[in-house]
């Protein structure tokens, strides 16, 4: 059993196939018999994805900042909820309570929380899978952008290697369950 930290949009004005998606790897983690860390959002993806988890009988732990708990949108329904100062605080104990990362769509606060993992990976500061899971092509310009950036010497070769990327819930779990056995070695399904 691995925590499985996901990030994901916790915006309410999206298409609700994204909120769908969140549901069904949630449902897939439990079932898988892993546990959740979340921003603690009750809101959009993120509330989808942790009510899933516990619908399925697993564990969920959201670390949420005090500003977020005040604008009343926290998973009061959590197993574990942890109020942090800000944000800077809330990603530092995600990380630590996660043995690998999922990416699912999102905004802004999303890609800020990939590109971190993503970077930190690729730096050697820890071993944990980072999996992004875009059935829609969503975070396509990113990757093309890497892309870009690695052509013209900005971005070193083997970047790339420190993610996955998938279009389907179970591919994402497979590539999550694939790294842990191999001790954060990703590389391409």
């Amino acid at each position: 059993m691995a925590s499985v930290c996901v990030f994901c949009a916790s915006s309410e004005g999206i298409d609700p196939r994204y909120p769908a998606l969140a549901t069904s790897f949630g449902s897939a983690l439990a079932a898988r018999g892993h546990e959740l860390v979340s921003g603690g959002g009750r809101v959009s993806m993120m509330g989808a994805v942790a009510r899933a988890v516990r619908a399925g009988g697993g564990r969920t732990t959201g670390v949420i900042p005090q500003a977020l708990v005040d604008l009343e949108v926290a998973d009061t329904g959590a197993d574990d909820l942890l109020v942090v100062s800000d944000m800077r605080a809330r990603k530092g104990l995600m990380d630590a309570r996660s043995d690998a990362f999922v990416v699912l769509p999102g905004g802004v606060g999303t890609l800020e929380e990939l590109l971190e993992v993503w970077t930190s990976r690729s730096l050697g500061m820890h071993a944990k899978p980072v999996v992004v899971l875009d059935p829609w092509d969503d975070l396509a310009g990113l990757r093309s952008l890497v892309a870009g950036l690695a052509e013209q010497g900005f971005v070193r070769p083997g970047v790339g290697d420190h993610l996955v990327w998938t279009t389907d819930v179970d591919a994402a779990l497979d590539a999550v369950e694939r790294g842990l056995h191999l001790g954060g070695a990703v590389g391409a399904p």
